[in-house]
């Protein structure tokens, strides 16, 4: 129990944090909806697939939405060790746990509503998905799902940084695997070697099982790979950052 109140503590710091710090929202928000008016608007119209292409394309720039979110998990983590505040941390009754616990769960709280306002933006310029409600949860689960194995990755990344600007150029790989992918063409596009590396990299499965249950598409058996995919992501990333993060305060 004392864990579970620890955690909260670090996640209501985490969330002050975010709250005084608006420009990392406005970012978070700002680069995916930049990125979604530039494929709608500027690439759109050359792209061939199946309906409206700002339906096709919305999944995508929610999981890059989601991708730069949790990568910010690394260098606030990063921030913490560099600027001394974990060593103060540790001098306190709190569990070791709890400082790595709420940086992930504000990751995936925050995370959500940003999403949430781009996906807002997208209806605004004719994103008209085909779903109910339940459908909408399984939506919101999937996402929460992705980010919280990015996030527990990204601060697993963060424990080996010695900085936060190294920190910040390791999940770089967070934005990049998107665009490998089948979020804004489909795979079936692709050179043959491309393709079969963007048909078997966790994104792919993950955007398809969004896509299947925003527009009421065939999700296949994407949904079950999709959840494998987050769940071994987010079992090696926590065992990763635990250990990591022991070695790092050890001393």
């Amino acid at each position: 129990m004392t864990t579970v109140q620890d955690s909260v503590t670090m996640l209501d710091r985490n969330i002050r944090h975010t709250l005084r710090s608006p420009d990392t929202m406005i970012m978070t928000i700002a680069l995916p909806v930049m990125i979604l008016l530039m494929f709608v608007y500027v690439f759109g119209g050359a792209m061939r697939v199946d309906g409206a292409y700002i339906d096709y394309v919305v999944p995508g720039i929610i999981l890059l939405c989601a991708g730069f979110g949790a990568s910010t998990t690394a260098v606030a983590l990063s921030t913490d060790l560099a600027e001394g505040i974990v060593d103060r941390f540790r001098a306190m009754a709190i569990a070791r746990s709890a400082v790595l616990t709420g940086h992930v769960v504000e990751s995936v709280l925050r995370n959500l509503v940003t999403s949430a306002v781009v996906i807002g933006v997208a209806v605004v310029l004719g994103f008209r998905p085909t779903t109910d409600p339940v459908r909408w949860l399984g939506v919101a689960g999937v996402l929460a799902m992705f980010v919280f194995a990015l996030s527990w990755l990204s601060a697993a990344l963060g424990m080996v940084a010695r900085n936060p600007e190294a920190a910040n150029g390791f999940t770089f790989f967070f934005m990049f695997l998107p665009y490998v992918s089948s979020a804004f063409v489909p795979t079936s596009t692709m050179p043959t070697w491309l393709h079969t590396f963007a048909e078997n990299q966790p994104v792919t499965p993950v955007i398809e099982t969004m896509r299947g249950l925003l527009m009421g598409t065939p999700i296949g058996d994407s949904g079950p790979l999709a959840v494998l995919w987050c769940g071994g992501i987010a079992v090696a990333g926590y065992l990763a950052a635990r250990w990591m993060f022991q070695r790092r305060t050890s001393s």
